[in-house]
């Protein structure tokens, strides 16, 4: 009779995401979940090491945003500065307005076309358009008291969250708050008029480490398996990405017997949710000049969705080497080959030349506009069978290459 790993895979999956409320990069439900992971690597016999940086944890208070004879509803933007301020509003609804506008002392509303999709962090290195950059520049430049934004739904850049945050940067000093669209339009209404916004909010400095499982022989080549473990705030983030983890740690148990040809790394990636990614910069600056000794990363992101198959996809430049994968995946009747997509911690290997094979579950869009990045993403989305048959299939592909 086969064993089954149900018990611990629910085990796993209970000590992610139930025991905190998020596992945002800094945060104390992040450490512990590194930690976790790390002790069930340990308890397994891997060889376990950490790559800590520098980040940081907030804190925020309730927020207030009214005019003289009515009250909005807005929710402070991650990372930002807190603010107490009471000034006139300007309305901002396209970059050209920005460009002409004086915000200086000022209480600024962005909507329209300027806040269609979320601008990435002003440092931000793996991808930066010239018009976020400029939008930001333009706003620290005229120096506005807070910023306002009113966001629709943007599921490929925010996930399934609306409204969405169109700031989420701690390196970004304008204290920020986002709406609805349609609350938007209401506020809209009190242009030229004085409104107070007021929340209390902190950034205090933290540490975050990436947590790395090894065996096998340190000069053989590698196999990186990743999954992030970090999640945004306020989610408990069980297909983004607990489950992720929970297939490393199954996987890990499948082949602690392991005495193939090659070095398996194991990493518990964390910053794919944090606006400085500052766990993938780690990464990179830990490995740079090593990644032409890795032959291929295996990345685990949004897999084991309930009423979903496990969707795969193989991408970078060389894929010869692996085409048997490919085909055996293709003939288990749990995964399903799909389109390639981009957002995900493969995509630093790619960029440095190694292949990935990319794990998720095939109704992803499903997963980025209704769960990702919100309160619904709980246990109760996850097929725990699945996701024993993913580790299973996956450490079969890692018995099977030379």
């Amino acid at each position: 009779m086969k064993h089954t790993y149900q018990e611990s895979i629910r085990t796993h999956l209970q000590e992610l995401c139930t025991r905190y409320l998020h596992r945002c990069t800094g945060s104390i439900g992040n450490i512990f979940a590194a930690n976790y992971f790390l002790e069930r690597c340990k308890e397994l016999g891997y060889e376990t090491s950490i790559q800590e940086f520098v980040c940081i944890d907030w804190r925020v208070g309730d927020l207030l945003l009214v005019s003289e004879d009515q009250e909005f509803r807005a929710h402070p933007s991650p990372w930002s500065l807190g603010v107490d301020a009471k000034a006139k509003l300007v309305v901002i609804e396209s970059i050209e307005d920005l460009r002409d506008a004086v915000l200086q002392e000022k209480i600024v509303l962005l909507r329209g076309s300027i806040t269609r999709e979320q601008l990435m962090p002003k440092n931000f290195v793996f991808y930066n358009p010239a018009e976020h950059q400029e939008i930001i520049g333009l706003l620290e430049q005229k120096r506005p008291l807070a910023i306002i934004t009113a966001t629709e739904k943007n599921p490929e850049l925010a996930g399934a969250i609306y409204p969405f945050p169109l700031f989420e940067d701690g390196d970004f000093n304008i204290p920020s708050v986002f709406m609805t669209a349609e609350e938007g339009l209401e506020l809209q209404k009190k242009k030229g008029e004085t409104v107070h916004l007021r929340f209390d909010a902190i950034r205090i400095p933290a540490q975050g480490f990436n947590a790395l499982a090894r065996k096998g022989v340190a000069s053989a080549g590698k196999i990186v398996i990743s999954a992030h473990i970090d999640t945004k705030p306020d989610t408990p983030g069980a297909l983004d990405n607990a489950t992720g983890v929970v297939i490393m740690l199954v996987m890990m148990e499948l082949l602690k017997d392991y005495d193939g040809p090659l070095n398996l790394e194991f990493l518990a990636m964390n910053g794919e949710d944090y606006y400085a990614a500052s766990g993938e910069m780690k990464y990179l600056a830990e490995n740079e000049g090593q990644f032409s000794g890795m032959k291929l990363n295996i990345n685990i992101d949004g897999a084991a969705c309930k009423d979903a198959k496990a969707g795969f996809t193989l991408m970078g430049e060389d894929l010869k080497p692996f085409a048997e994968i490919g085909k055996n995946l293709k003939n288990n009747p749990a995964f399903l080959e799909m389109e390639p997509w981009y957002q995900g911690d493969h995509m630093i290997f790619i960029m440095n030349g190694v292949p990935a094979l990319a794990i998720t579950s095939d109704n992803l869009p499903y997963i980025l506009t209704e769960l990702a990045h919100t309160d619904k993403d709980t246990i109760e989305q996850v097929d725990e069978k699945m996701l024993e048959e993913i580790a299973r299939a996956l450490s079969d592909v890692i018995r099977s290459l030379k």
